[in-house]
């Protein structure tokens, strides 16, 4: 009896551990999303840093992207409760970084589907900068010519399978896919068991792709 009590606390923790350390709307059915097992510590939140503009590595290109193309315009360090130091974008989408890519010199090495799952954070300009340090950013030229962020020499990405602002499915997919923190560095918070696949990429008109869970490891 004692045996079974001990093991019905080991599995209720255990459940509160998972639920503790999931993203906001994060769904534990969805294959296609990581399952954190790990609990951040608590930190107490950051004060927003003033605003400023982006190292001279962000100057002003020969290209910029074409007129449909998402623009990043600002970067927020900020601390998320579980998951920690992260970046996100002007609308509070979670940045990554990939292993595959390269900081020096900066590289990225996402593209065609890839990037149509992580679709890159391009600039036109200087974005600006709320909590992160201007000496960490700058960009990198991809292949199309369009420029991308790069933070501590690392391209940054958006993941298609967040489905909302704060959420962070993309840590550990490939083992390659990891959340960003404002000096560039990989968050190794809420890393989930196993090796999560990414979604599909979008379907097109001229593709077989369903835009669901194919199992894609980039």
């Amino acid at each position: 009896m004692a045996h079974l009590k001990r093991t019905t606390v080991i599995v209720a923790s255990a459940m509160v551990a998972l639920t503790a350390c999931a993203p906001a709307g994060y769904d534990g059915a969805n294959s296609s999303a990581a399952e954190p097992v790990a609990v951040a510590a608590a930190e107490p939140t950051a004060s927003a840093e003033p605003e400023a503009s982006a190292s001279p590595d962000a100057a002003a290109d020969d290209k910029a992207p074409p007129s449909d193309v998402q623009l990043t315009d600002e970067l927020v360090g900020k601390k998320l409760p579980r998951m920690g130091k992260v970046v996100t974008d002007q609308d509070g989408w979670v940045l990554y970084r990939f292993d595959k890519d390269s900081a020096d010199p900066p590289q990225s090495n996402c593209v065609d589907k890839c990037a149509q799952v992580w679709p890159p954070a391009l600039t036109d300009g200087n974005p600006q900068l709320q909590g992160v340090s201007d000496d960490k950013v700058g960009t990198v030229t991809r292949q199309d010519g369009t420029r991308q962020i790069t933070i501590g020499g690392w391209p940054v990405y958006r993941y298609i399978g967040d489905k909302k602002p704060g959420q962070w499915k993309g840590q550990g997919v490939g083992g390659t896919w990891f959340v960003v923190d404002p000096n560039g560095k990989k968050n190794l918070t809420c890393l989930p068991t196993g090796t999560p696949k990414a979604v599909a990429p979008p379907a097109s008109s001229d593709s077989g792709d369903s835009g669901g869970d194919s199992g894609y490891s980039y």
